[in-house]
């Protein structure tokens, strides 16, 4: 299995890495502390850059150690930063884990906003049932 481990900004308490395992076409990003739209953006212009990224991956976005919620223009910028890169990278679905009920209310309005641009949009409260639903939908090894 070959994976890749990406820091993409770090700086006191927040944070963005990410780490993409090749063979599952699956990328675990998982932000921390007080993490800026800036922060998210270069995030994504980081993996449209990076030569290991693949052209399509599921996503598993892991913010349960979050400090701030986005608001919907934030939200909206993401969307737009998703849409920049699809033409380096695809996103198949995408699994949102979070543990604050503020947190979860906010992605699922993130949810419409970007249905557009996955397969599918869940958000969850346990990492092992986004991990049990992002495996379930995976097509079987040929």
């Amino acid at each position: 299995m070959f994976e890749r481990i990406c820091l993409t900004w770090q700086a006191g308490r927040a944070m963005v890495t990410y780490q993409i395992d090749a063979n599952e076409r699956l990328i675990r990003t998982q932000c921390a502390g007080h993490v800026t739209l800036a922060e998210v953006v270069a995030h994504f212009q980081q993996l449209a850059a990076d030569p290991a990224c693949p052209n399509f991956l599921d996503v598993l976005l892991d913010l349960r150690t979050i400090d701030a919620l986005p608001h919907s223009g934030q939200l909206e910028a993401v969307t737009r930063a998703v849409r920049k890169v699809q033409s380096k990278v695809r996103f198949g679905r995408l699994a949102i884990v979070v543990e604050r009920d503020a947190v979860f209310g906010v992605f699922r309005m993130f949810e419409v906003m970007a249905q557009d641009y996955f397969a599918a949009i869940r958000v969850f409260r346990a990492a092992a049932d986004a991990e049990a639903w992002l495996a379930s939908q995976r097509l079987p090894a040929k």
